[in-house]
């Protein structure tokens, strides 16, 4: 009788947490005669009107150039052609929430094209692993917690 009220809250708890997990960043990037990147949430909601830094590979303290992403969270930047090839640095940021990318560029004629789809944004799959093992870890580690004896009191 006293496991319905523990179940009752943590459905509860485990239902109304659901907006929590869109608190990460994510960037991904695509290169055409620009770079184009499309900031979002971990949930999948366009940072919109988010504040964005671009660093040039020859400069990486000073910012090459500032804005803000549209209102579905796209800003395209074209590299300058002076600096030599590189990884370009993209910081977005938007109510204390970001992140940042690193973006190779080669300034070799035939990078002018577009090379398709968009890059970055996912997990690697060493992270994938680690957040496995750490959620199997927790349940067993919660069900091993409740399955204890109780000491008899003499």
């Amino acid at each position: 009788m006293m496991r319905l009220p523990f179940f009752l809250s943590l459905a509860v708890t485990l239902l109304g947490a659901t907006p929590v997990f869109a608190h990460g960043a994510s960037i991904e990037h695509r290169k055409t005669n620009a770079i184009e990147i499309r900031a979002t949430y971990d949930g999948g909601d366009p940072m919109s009107n988010a504040q964005v830094v671009v660093y040039a590979p020859d400069n990486p303290t000073e910012p090459f150039l500032k804005g803000t992403t549209t209102e579905d969270g796209t800003f395209t930047f074209v590299p300058s052609s002076e600096v030599e090839s590189g990884s370009w640095d993209v910081r977005v940021r938007q109510s204390g929430h970001g992140d940042i990318v690193s973006i190779p560029v080669n300034n070799a004629p035939e990078q002018a094209q577009a090379t398709g789809g968009w890059e970055g944004g996912d997990y690697s799959l060493q992270q994938k692993v680690v957040m496995i093992a750490l959620g199997v870890w927790g349940f067993v580690g919660t069900a091993l917690f409740f399955a204890r004896r109780q000491p008899k009191n003499k």
